[in-house]
């Protein structure tokens, strides 16, 4: 294949427009936040983000490369189809839960991110525990779509693959670092435009090149392969069902997601975020199944890609850039491929800007450091924006099991994150005790239960395992979702075991080694008991400060305790205070 002088320049031109764009939002916000808040201005984006720039931010946070290549080659593989293309339909109905159920309670109580409700209630050592998977979450996923984004313009324009991953890593950590927020958050509204404009005009081309069947007849009937629709095999069921709760409920938990959330101007705006970017995954896939669809009805030995076909090269997971490259006129290719990169980068930049921003407030200046200024904050976020933004891109050059960990990463981030999630938010009484507990449970279950992607393993066969032609074990069972419920139920059944014991007397105080049932219930009502007898304490500082929750659905169900109790530790104390 011949080195692509134009598409290069396509490339260059595309990256300097989506940089001179980050560094514009800098420059543009670089006064928001007063003295003491330039940190939190970096991770929300001064809780001012609107409708038009919020949404165009969590469209694009979720349309990335793994999203657009994925559905590509789920749509494209005969035994898969349409069918077991979930991504939109799973994340789209993500968004819409997170909309009616968690963005309303998150933002009305004013977290910085995510973690905050955890360490709120759990304490920060359980704060720590719960950032492992998150870090990993956001971590394996920039340096799988970064690793992606190396392969698709490898094939485009034929150059090294590490030289475009190095290039593309180093244009979205660079103003990711200068921006934050408003950075990434500006440039996604230029990419998702992209992303749009560039599929949407590549579809017709690819459609209309004399190899290509008429998708509508191959929908259905095989003509070069089974029919694209796909099917769901009776024994595939389970596998389906949990892959879906996967994407659907595991979509959730994510610190990218409550960035947004977190950044909007109201509890309102958050929900209404939600749910137009519920409707931007599902009209940003449209472009991504049609080009899967075209790659299932074309005669590849009638192109220059001639045989034997993408899927027989085990080329399938490439079929978006193959079907850009091979079915559309050359200047078309090069802008559909700066579409591509475009979802890639709009991806990459959340996932590194989200690990920071959880270092820097929940493990640096919570745990460590609680008497850290603002100044600081903002160097460690801006040293470890670089330090994350390296590993993942080490990560996508070295690693060569990428997707497996970030395949097992997320599944960590559904089995623990997600239940610990649901108890700190809607169950009243869980503690300390209930979150290690069920932690353990679920990451022990789910380790047990082999990763094929990693070659590992399984200790537990479920019923309906089997052994593929790779000997890989393969569980039918819908085993990720089992150690997800068991993780929450673990959660609720020790938190009160615990609570119980406690408060009976059959354990006595000293054994409350984590400060999570007897003293916190001391603190709870040492007004009444102790502080009373002060003659230094106004009754103004007695009284409860409630904060006003509108009825909705989500905050009926609300666990007021996650929102009213504030630890007296000096972490939380000087947290509120900034």
């Amino acid at each position: 294949m011949a080195f692509h002088v134009e598409g290069l320049v396509a490339i260059v031109v595309f990256y300097l427009a989506i940089l001179a764009v980050g560094i514009w939002a800098a420059w543009k916000t670089k006064n928001t936040g007063s003295e003491g808040d330039r940190s939190e201005a970096i991770i929300v984006g001064g809780r001012d983000i609107g409708l038009l720039v919020g949404g165009f931010t969590m469209t694009a946070t979720w349309v990335g490369g793994g999203y657009i290549n994925g559905t590509a080659e789920a749509v494209y593989v005969p035994d898969y189809g349409l069918a077991w293309a979930q991504a939109p339909i799973g994340y789209s109905l993500s968004l819409i839960l997170g909309g009616l159920f968690f963005a309303k309670p998150m933002r009305s109580k004013g977290y910085v991110t995510m973690l905050d409700p955890f360490q709120q209630l759990y304490g920060k050592r359980m704060g720590g525990l719960l950032f492992i998977p998150a870090l990993m979450g956001e971590m394996f996923w920039a340096a799988a779509i970064f690793s992606a984004l190396g392969a698709t313009i490898s094939v485009i324009i034929d150059i090294n693959v590490n030289i475009s991953v190095i290039i593309s890593a180093l244009i979205a950590t660079m103003y990711t670092l200068v921006g934050g927020l408003y950075s990434v958050a500006y440039t996604d509204v230029v990419q998702l435009f992209c992303i749009f404009l560039g599929l949407w005009i590549s579809v017709p081309f690819a459609m209309s090149h004399p190899a290509v069947t008429d998708i509508g007849l191959t929908a259905v009937h095989h003509v070069y392969q089974a029919p694209w629709l796909g099917s769901i095999n009776p024994l595939d069921i389970y596998t389906w069902l949990d892959n879906f709760f996967l994407l659907t409920l595991g979509g959730i938990p994510w610190q990218a997601y409550f960035q947004r959330v977190l950044s909007s101007s109201s509890a309102t705006y958050a929900q209404v975020l939600s749910f137009l970017a519920a409707f931007g995954c599902l009209v940003m896939a449209i472009p991504a199944v049609l080009i899967g669809a075209i790659g299932a009805s074309t005669a590849w030995n009638q192109t220059e890609y001639g045989v034997p076909d993408p899927k027989s090269k085990k080329e399938a997971d490439m079929i978006l850039p193959i079907v850009l490259q091979y079915l559309c006129p050359v200047y078309i290719s090069f802008f559909g491929l700066g579409a591509v990169s475009a979802a890639v980068m709009s991806s990459a930049d959340s996932s590194i800007l989200s690990a920071s921003s959880m270092f820097a407030r929940n493990i640096y200046q919570l745990s460590f450091r609680q008497n850290a200024s603002d100044r600081e904050i903002v160097w460690v976020m801006r040293i470890t924006v670089l330090l994350f933004g390296a590993s993942a891109t080490a990560m996508a050059l070295l690693a060569s099991s990428v997707y497996g960990l970030w395949y097992l990463s997320s599944d960590l981030v559904y089995i623990i994150i997600f239940p610990q999630l649901l108890c700190v938010l809607f169950i009243k009484g869980t503690n300390t005790y209930g979150a290690i507990a069920g932690y353990l449970f679920g990451l022990v279950l789910r380790i047990t239960g082999g990763e094929p992607y990693l070659y590992l393993q399984p200790l537990i066969f479920y019923p309906g395992w089997y052994q593929d032609d790779n000997n890989l074990y393969i569980q039918r069972f819908p085993f990720k979702t089992l150690a997800m419920l068991t993780s929450f139920f673990t959660n609720v059944v020790v938190s009160y075991l615990a609570k119980y014991l406690f408060e009976s007397g059959t354990l006595p105080p000293k054994l409350d080694f984590l400060d999570a049932v007897v003293a916190r219930y001391s603190r709870e009502h040492m007004d009444k008991a102790t502080l009373v007898k002060s003659d230094n304490i106004v009754l103004n500082e007695l009284a409860p400060v409630n904060p006003r929750h509108s009825v909705t659905l989500s905050s009926t169900f609300t666990n007021k305790e996650a929102f009213n109790y504030v630890d007296s530790s000096p972490e939380l104390s000087n947290a509120e205070d900034n």
